[in-house]
């Protein structure tokens, strides 16, 4: 892998990418990536992301690239099945898809367990030569189903001890899993999420919008987004102009509409919904003040283990986060002061944002701070320093 994998040798390689996705994540993020190297033939094969259950009307689709330009693309006829039946479906898609469209290949990454399964079954068919193992949302408790959660685990395992080498999101995901199988496994590296640094057109210092707070994410309960709405109540009597966007869909929208209406909030938040240009997007954080990742402890069972991707988001624009220590990177925030983190608590957060308000030095220093700390993150490093790591592994 040594030889297929350094830096000038892209041109080499046969690429099969499979992850279950929305229209936007990591894994477009790492197919552009390769696409921009230079790879020689690269299949992305997307699969609804069941965890969001308008995408079961989704089919499974594939897209087929040689020296970077599209050469075909197709998709599943939609079957209406149980969930867990579907992801069966996806497992025998992806086969049939490697085999037919691109046959031998180097390497095969696998985002999530069930994508790596199929890397693993390629590769003993003799059609992959490497596999990578993405991990991107371990948790002891995956499934209420106890069944459903020790075949999830099981498969997991698996793909952990036979990959080339498993991505994982942060050094949690290597604890929680030693930790669960009482045993250390081969060939495990940290490739934190990352950001599209370089694109991001960030605000200078005095023209972002200084009293307005951000959100971007799923609109769920244990995102803690209401807690904001409910120190709104206080932080609009000492500032009057606060603001709040909120970018991003969910079930729990309707909760936090009837919250706004009952605090009289309709002219401090907007709503922005699903945005799908993601330039537009950073466009709107990189305005803001302050954005916001309040994780509930209690009911957030993924973001523990994980690397939220919101969070370098945030960053990676130049704006600070106010955030719970529930993330692994959480500490490092607070480190480096790009962010703060608070009890989840709606007093606290009230409180914090009043005195971060209040002081626009703070405000400037930490923007700077933020903007530094995520340089790092580009994802042209995370990617280039993963794969190194991994050709260093595996030769």
């Amino acid at each position: 892998m040594q030889s297929k994998w350094t830096e000038g040798r892209w041109r080499e390689a046969n690429v099969v990418i499979s992850v279950h996705t929305t229209t936007s994540g990591l894994g477009y993020d790492l197919r552009d990536y390769l696409l921009r190297r230079g790879v020689k033939r690269l299949l992305f094969i997307a699969h609804p992301l069941l965890f969001f259950k308008e995408n079961v009307k989704l089919p499974s689709r594939y897209e087929f690239y040689e020296y970077g330009t599209k050469a075909q693309e197709g998709k599943a006829p939609h079957i209406f099945m149980p969930e867990y039946v579907l992801y069966g479906k996806d497992i025998l898609f992806t086969l049939y898809w490697s085999l037919r469209i691109m046959g031998r290949h180097e390497l095969f990454i696998g985002i999530g367990n069930l994508n790596a399964l199929s890397g693993i079954l390629l590769r003993m068919m003799g059609f992959a030569n490497y596999v990578i193992y993405y991990v991107i949302d371990f948790v002891p408790k995956r499934f209420q189903a106890s069944i459903v959660n020790t075949l999830y685990h099981f498969v997991e395992k698996i793909s952990a001890l036979f990959a080339s080498a498993t991505w994982n999101l942060s050094p949690r995901m290597i604890d929680g899993r030693e930790e669960k199988w009482k045993r250390a496994f081969p060939r495990q590296l940290v490739v934190p999420h990352g950001v599209h640094y370089s694109r991001i057109t960030r605000v200078p210092v005095g023209k972002f919008h200084a009293h307005e707070i951000v959100y971007m994410g799923s609109l769920l309960e244990k995102q803690g987004i209401q807690l904001i709405l409910e120190a709104l109540v206080d932080v609009k009597q000492t500032i009057p102009d606060v603001s709040f966007i909120l970018i991003g869909k969910g079930p729990y929208k309707k909760n936090l509409e009837r919250l706004v209406k009952k605090h009289k909030l309709s002219k401090y938040v907007t709503f922005l919904g699903y945005i799908d240009d993601h330039k537009r997007v950073e466009n709107i954080i990189a305005k803001a003040s302050l954005a916001v990742a309040l994780y509930d402890k209690m009911s957030d069972r993924f973001s523990y283990y994980a690397d939220p991707g919101k969070i370098k988001n945030y960053l990676g624009a130049g704006v600070p986060v106010l955030m719970t220590d529930v993330p692994y990177v959480a500490k490092e925030i607070e480190r480096n002061e790009c962010g703060f983190v608070v009890k989840y608590d709606k007093r606290e957060v009230a409180k914090k944002i009043l005195d971060y308000f209040s002081h626009v030095s703070l405000q400037e220093q930490y923007r700077r701070n933020a903007e530094k700390y995520a340089k790092q993150f580009d994802w042209d490093r995370v990617f280039k320093n993963a794969f190194d790591q991994t050709s260093r592994l595996v030769s």
